[in-house]
């Protein structure tokens, strides 16, 4: 299961809709990858086709599909949002993480 803050809500909803995709319909698609400074790296999308090999999950009004592989990294994780003068923009907290490289948009297990 992944959870979604309610500042990621908020500007998850707003991008949304911003980009043309409807919140209530949907979904937003996390992902894993080989690459950056840690070994592997986020990916976030929106999207509205579902694979047969994605799990689905909705947490705090947001509905949230990963693939299979991607599953097994980010179990437990709570998708954030920190704006502001140094904010980040989306942040993953991710319990399986060993180590995570600076920006936070990297890490490995």
């Amino acid at each position: 299961m992944i959870k979604v803050s309610d500042g990621a809500k908020s500007k998850l909803s707003q991008l949304m809709t911003e980009e043309g995709f409807n919140a209530h319909e949907d979904f937003v698609r996390v992902g894993v990858k080989s690459g950056g400074c840690s070994g592997l790296s986020y990916e976030l999308k929106f999207d509205s086709q579902q694979e047969d090999t994605d799990k689905l999950f909705e947490d705090n009004a947001i509905k949230i599909v990963v693939d299979k592989k991607s599953f097994l990294y980010l179990v437990g994780t709570t998708l954030e949002y920190s704006g502001g003068l140094n904010g980040k923009g989306f942040v993953f907290n991710n319990p399986n993480a060993n180590r995570t490289c600076g920006c936070g948009e990297s890490f490995s297990l």
